[in-house]
């Protein structure tokens, strides 16, 4: 792996544990084995590093979510897929644990890919729900873009639930309560 491939998945790492202001150039170089010089001569400094990284860790999440979203079945299985996919929940969510670091929020361009990672997901759920509406199997009335936000809601916020309680069981109990919102008439 590079030198540059490295520090971005120090980065990455990092963000997900410290957040922003914890993570120093100092804990990047460390974490990725690099020399002093290195992050500044791959990249402008910290914020366009951790643009890089924030932008790695948003394709990987699309990625994911995409071989669930894409993959066989009906629209409900498709989105039970995407739920019930194994997480590591008492870590929370590398993408979403963004929206709660100030500096990321306050910051137009290391905030956009986090934006955009979740329009995506929320745009791509929609999709599905409407499928699932046409063909009969999820409620006509229920509102596409209504039902795609409250999967990331449960999703995102099954994770702050279960890092608070330190047991991945809420973040179970959530999506098992969606599920059973969702589930269509025959089941």
């Amino acid at each position: 792996m590079s030198t540059s491939e490295r520090l971005i998945e120090s980065t990455r790492e990092l963000l997900w544990e410290r957040g922003y202001v914890g993570t120093s150039p100092k804990a990047i170089l460390e974490r990725a084995g690099a020399g002093q010089g290195s992050m500044y001569h791959h990249f402008k400094g910290k914020p366009d590093l951790a643009l890089a990284a924030i932008r790695r860790t948003a394709e990987e999440m699309r990625a994911t979510a995409a071989g669930v979203l894409d993959g066989p079945g009906t629209p409900y299985e498709r989105i039970e897929a995407y739920l019930l996919r194994e997480r590591d929940v008492l870590r929370g969510c590398p993408v979403g644990r963004l929206t709660m670091d100030p500096d990321v929020i306050a910051d137009d361009a290391l905030r956009a890919p986090v934006d955009e990672t979740l329009d995506w997901l929320r745009a791509r759920l929609a999709g599905i729900v409407e499928e699932g509406r046409e063909q009969g199997e999820l409620a006509p009335g229920a509102d596409s873009e209504d039902i795609a936000a409250a999967v990331v809601a449960t999703v995102q916020g099954g994770y702050v639930l279960a890092r608070a309680s330190g047991s991945p069981a809420a973040f179970d109990a959530g999506v098992r309560g969606l599920l059973a919102l969702l589930a269509p008439r025959d089941r």
